[in-house]
């Protein structure tokens, strides 16, 4: 099965791609395109997926950059491709031929895009990173690299929707002492439980902090289980463990 490619306009005609886990090597609960190093998948396997992606990304697979991602603001500024994987949640750069990655598995995915300055970013946004200012922290450090936030453009990938995100009361609590306007981020779901909208606080957090133009590719990675995997969808099943979806940008 061949790879397959999701992509935005927004972002084009640079090379990009929020991967889904068709044309993958990996076999039984991570079938398909886990590049997860993480996951307890056999290492050849990750492997020769990431090796597949860095080849539909026109790069050699040791200019798939990536971070040990930790849920946190952090931000690193890549100048040159690079092994190490400090812990952060967001990439920058203006190097060519250095391929930006970022491992989701309901989080979201966020690529970005200077085409003037020629800067582009990368970030995993869970709720927590959202809400601590990752995204915010991306268009920053594009910043010190020439980019101009009202200049770029930025696209979230496949993540975890608002229908199948139930959340209890304490979570609600978290984001209303956070900001009171949270609330529209929450709809009712059963009893104590809520529903809450990931994407929908992405959009607003990339549309404050003054972004040209921000969309979702609306594609809900809980339900269509051929596509995505899904953190919240393997507990629900009891799974062991779970693939991690990657999207990437380079210039």
């Amino acid at each position: 099965m061949t790879l397959e490619i999701l992509t935005s306009d927004m972002l084009s005609p640079l090379r990009h791609g929020f991967f889904t886990r068709r044309g993958g090597a990996s076999s039984g609960i991570f079938h398909g395109l886990n590049c997860g190093n993480g996951s307890s998948d056999q290492r050849e396997a990750v492997a020769l997926n990431r090796a597949r992606v860095a080849n539909a990304m026109e790069v050699a697979p040791e200019a798939l950059v990536g971070v040990h991602q930790v849920h946190s603001p952090e931000v690193v500024i890549v100048t040159e491709a690079t092994a190490e994987r400090p812990k952060a949640d967001a990439l920058v750069t203006k190097t060519p031929g250095v391929a930006l990655s970022i491992l989701t598995a309901d989080c979201q995915p966020v690529l970005f895009a200077d085409h003037d300055a020629g800067v582009v970013g990368a970030a995993h946004a869970g709720w927590r990173g959202a809400l601590d200012g990752v995204l915010e922290a991306t268009l920053t450090a594009m910043e010190d690299l020439g980019a101009d936030r009202s200049n770029t453009v930025a696209v979230i990938g496949p993540c975890i929707s608002q229908k199948a995100y139930e959340v209890g009361p304490e979570f609600l609590e978290a984001f209303l002492a956070e900001d009171p306007d949270n609330a529209r981020f929450f709809a009712d779901g059963e009893g104590d439980r809520y529903m809450f909208d990931l994407p929908a606080l992405g959009l607003q957090k990339l549309r404050q902090a003054g972004v040209r133009d921000a969309e979702w590719t609306r594609h809900c990675t809980y339900a269509d289980s051929d596509r995505f995997y899904s953190y919240r969808r393997t507990t629900h099943l009891g799974e062991a463990d779970y693939g991690r979806l990657i999207s990437t940008i380079r210039l």
